[in-house]
């Protein structure tokens, strides 16, 4: 049986015909789909154009997509009100993704046909991954690391910036330090993490569920509490009598609006912008709310730590495009970690590639 690694070998030899980059590839695709803003049952699958690339682009041939809670919000047109856009429909989700180099601009260089790929594409103008192929600019692409799969990579993009945003970046947090991770089994909590314990902190991870729980002992974190039902006050106390140094949270509600209490005086605390409910937070704390927004610098950063740490992302649930509504209603559910949408079969996406250059 042919292995995937063969395939991609036959495919590249097919890419060059007298020495030329063929980009050929057909016109339309399948994509779930909004046609206006509204709650899950308004994605449906349809035949839509494929993106078009310009001199700084990536054409994806998409295998994965991954499914964040602020992909509601855009669902919902929040940050098309929020900031003040005009989006063009039919409009595609998907602010994250993995797959295989269909075509590139002419100014691309950092990847190759064929190459195996994630990126992030919030609010991507060429429309996101919900779709059969995605057009990035290639200064979100990056060739998928070796350690992590094209699932894993498929959405770790997002989850995994904003994690290392708020603690590399906000709480420069340093070896040795307690950090209290609040919504720690959740998709940006889990990936903090082990972040956190490879920059050398000591992690108690408030976690949700037995599931969450479980987890969390998978990820070797120094104390955990199941936050639905545990005291967390006394075992918080226990762990970092003082006060923790620094806290992420990643989740609102009245245990963590108790929880911003356990820092020491003049711990810091971060949490992303957009969770819900909102933190009571009480004067006088260190706070600050962020944006987990990519850059080519911390893309490279968050790529260093994959590999050298061998970071791992969960995912609670698969779903296929078609169903991209369920996965949605999925997100208002009980899950830890992440929820994904299955494309296409990585082979398949090859098999596209094959094809497209033999005429």
């Amino acid at each position: 049986m042919t292995c995937f690694y063969d395939k991609l070998v036959f495919a590249r030899r097919k890419l060059f015909i007298g020495g030329v980059i063929m980009n050929k590839h057909l016109d339309t695709m399948s994509a779930a789909v909004l046609h206006r803003f509204g709650g899950p049952d308004e994605l449906i699958l349809q035949e839509v154009d494929q993106p078009k690339i310009g001199p700084e682009d990536v054409l994806i041939g998409v295998a994965y997509a991954g499914i964040g809670e602020w992909d509601a919000f855009e669902r919902q047109g929040g940050y098309a009100e929020m900031l003040n856009m005009n989006p063009v429909f039919p409009y595609i989700l998907g602010s994250e993704g993995s797959g295989i180099v269909i075509a590139r601009g002419e100014n691309v260089s950092n990847v190759d046909l064929g190459d195996q790929v994630y990126a992030p594409a919030f609010l991507n103008p060429n429309g996101g991954f919900y779709a059969e192929y995605a057009a990035v600019n290639a200064k979100y692409v990056s060739r998928i690391p070796d350690g992590l799969t094209m699932l894993e990579a498929a959405v770790i993009s997002g989850v995994g910036i904003t994690a290392l945003r708020g603690l590399e970046d906000l709480l420069q947090l340093r070896q040795g330090e307690s950090i209290l991770i609040f919504g720690a089994s959740g998709g940006v909590g889990h990936i903090a993490v082990q972040l956190a314990k490879a920059m050398g902190a000591r992690v108690f991870a408030v976690a949700s569920g037995e599931d969450g729980v479980a987890m969390m002992e998978e990820l070797g974190c120094d104390a955990i509490v199941n936050g639905k039902y545990w005291d967390i006050s006394s075992m918080a106390r226990k762990f970092a009598p003082s006060g923790f140094d620094a806290a992420m949270f990643t989740a609102g509600g009245e245990a963590a609006n108790a929880a911003v209490n356990y820092l020491r005086k003049g711990g810091r605390l971060v949490y992303p912008h957009g969770i819900h409910p909102e933190l009571r937070l009480p004067a006088g704390l260190r706070a600050s709310g962020y944006n987990g927004e990519p850059d080519p610098e911390i893309i490279a950063r968050l790529q260093r730590y994959i590999s050298q740490y061998s970071l791992t992302v969960h995912i609670d649930h698969i779903f296929a495009l078609k169903d991209a509504n369920k996965a949605h209603e999925a997100l208002q559910k009980h899950y830890v970690g992440k929820i994904c949408l299955k494309v296409k079969e990585p082979d398949l996406v090859l098999h596209g590639l094959t094809d497209s250059q033999s005429g």
